[in-house]
């Protein structure tokens, strides 16, 4: 099992950029996909960015392609997403998981392990 825990959320202005961390511990951190999901008040949980075990690939959904940028130190066994040209829309509570699996997913039905999640604010 792995445990997650998000950190660098806070309130922002429309147009500023943050960088989210997600620490783990237990099984090898490489063993596992990594995803940053968001959900808004009132909202489902939606799907931000994943990266592959070795961090050789990414996916990432429509609404932040081209802003955000996933990525992973195996070596810290920290995950990261930067997140560049907020907007306000973009506020939400954004959780980092853990996918045990051969392929990546888009769906938060396919991850395992989640953080207890950090709140990002974009003011207009």
């Amino acid at each position: 099992q792995v445990q997650l825990e998000e950190s660098g959320g806070g309130l922002v202005q429309a147009g500023a950029s943050v960088s989210l961390s997600c620490a783990a511990s237990g099984r090898t951190f490489s063993n596992y996909f990594m995803g940053w999901f968001r959900q808004a008040p009132g909202k489902e949980r939606d799907f931000v960015a994943t990266i592959s075990k070795g961090g050789g690939s990414t996916w990432y959904s429509d609404s932040v392609k081209g802003r955000f940028t996933i990525s992973r130190d195996n070596t810290k066994n920290t995950v990261y997403l930067q997140m560049n040209s907020l907007k306000p829309e973009d506020t939400a509570v954004y959780y980092c998981a853990a996918r045990d699996s051969r392929w990546y997913s888009i769906d938060r039905k396919g991850y395992s392990y989640w953080g207890q999640g950090t709140q990002v604010t974009v003011s207009s």
